[in-house]
């Protein structure tokens, strides 16, 4: 594996390295296969390396694909009916392309016939491989759909560990309230996933006395947010909401920092619980909220788990979907243990049954994880931590954001 600084890792050289070491991890596992008279798991799946999902994927999926396989080998392998097999990873690419994560997920599940997936990036790619997995009858643990109309479809193998909008924007409207804002100002990534939480935050405030003072939509790919960003300045609002993605997450808070736009609640999500939020924005991270579920004060196994991380890939994960991420490989590896490898029995285990995870004990109701609530992070010193609802938080929520620097 490529090692690099922890501050500053190359995108290029981590890409790289993510797909040795899949292309490893899918030869070692033979030779261990000889030793015991079995052979592997089979376990398929398309991701980002490539486009603009990879920014998002690379940090909250494929790493811990990659350091969960390796740390189940490293044990003996997965226990199925009181033997032990190790893990054999295919990974390929859909470079950010959902017509190719649908064909590649097909051939896994069609003629490959491996033995289990992981799933794809981002709600777009998911919305587009659920129904797929749901036909032949693959359970799908997704760590990174964040989509009400997906888990409205039903679709018996699908299960989605994130909060869903309703709950996460729920979850920050309560906050804003509890906390005397008045007003704000909102701006939103024009696809499923800005359109579905915006949707949602637009009807949790409708219930509250709290003023829009504009709203604002983007296209993908947006290279400049500064003239809104004057705008929105103009208008003086309380807080600040961008339902935005990592790069535009990142565009918006130097934006903002460029124009003087410094609003008691600054928030903007998703990549504000990644590590390069921290190494671009560095000090300037204080006080900022977002999409967050978990710290490393979460759990004695989240810590544990965060630390194996950074020692693996010299960089964090980040502080909600990386959590949701190992929560599904815990998840799907009790179900394995449970009941084997036959997918149907797989599919009931996780349908009717709570898991361990570092998250907490996890079960569904339907598609939706339903033991975690909504919840807003804050970047607090060197951690994001859990500040909302009160009964998650791993720190008290400042009130008032600092200045940019």
């Amino acid at each position: 594996m490529t090692t690099h600084s922890p501050s500053q890792p190359s995108k290029r050289q981590w890409i790289k390295g993510a797909a040795a070491t899949v292309g490893a991890l899918a030869v070692a596992p033979q030779l261990l296969a000889q030793g015991n008279g079995s052979g592997p798991v089979r376990i398929g799946y398309a991701i980002a390396r490539t486009g603009p999902w990879a920014a998002g994927a690379q940090v909250s999926q494929e790493p811990n694909y990659l350091l969960w396989a390796e740390q189940v080998n490293a044990a003996g392998g997965l226990s199925i009916k009181g033997a032990k097999r190790p893990i054999e990873l295919i990974g390929y690419d859909d470079r950010s392309e959902t017509e190719t994560c649908v064909r590649t997920f097909e051939k896994l599940m069609g003629s490959d016939k491996v033995d289990l997936i992981l799933p794809p990036w981002g709600s777009g790619a998911n919305f587009a491989i659920a129904p797929l997995a749901n036909r032949f009858g693959y359970p799908l643990l997704a760590p990174t759909a964040l989509s009400r109309k997906l888990i409205d479809m039903n679709l018996p193998y699908f299960f989605s560990l994130l909060q869903q909008p309703d709950k996460m924007m729920g979850a920050l409207v309560d906050m804003l309230v509890a906390n005397g804002v008045k007003s704000v100002a909102i701006v939103y990534m024009d696809d499923l996933f800005g359109l579905e939480n915006f949707a949602a935050l637009n009807s949790a405030l409708k219930k509250t006395s709290i003023q829009v003072v504009e709203r604002k939509s983007y296209p993908l790919g947006v290279k400049d947010l500064a003239p809104v960003l004057r705008g929105i300045k103009d208008l003086n609002p309380d807080a600040f909401i961008g339902i935005t993605y990592p790069p535009d997450t990142i565009l918006a808070s130097r934006q903002a920092r460029e124009v003087g736009l410094n609003p008691k609640f600054f928030y903007a999500s998703v990549g504000t619980a990644f590590q390069l939020y921290k190494n671009v924005m560095q000090a300037n991270t204080e006080g900022v909220i977002g999409m967050g579920s978990w710290s490393v004060k979460t759990s004695p196994e989240a810590k544990a788990y965060f630390d194996a991380h950074v020692k693996k890939f010299s960089k964090e994960p980040d502080r909600w979907a990386s959590g949701h991420a190992w929560a599904g490989l815990q998840i799907l590896q009790q179900a394995v243990e449970k009941v084997g490898l036959d997918r149907k029995a797989l599919r009931e285990h996780i349908a009717k049954n709570e898991f361990k995870t570092i998250l907490g004990g996890i079960r569904f109701a339907g598609s939706e994880n339903a033991s975690i609530p909504g919840t807003v992070s804050q970047w607090q010193g060197s951690d994001f931590e859990v500040v909302w609802p009160k009964d998650r938080a791993t720190a008290q929520l400042n009130t008032n954001k600092p200045a940019w620097k």
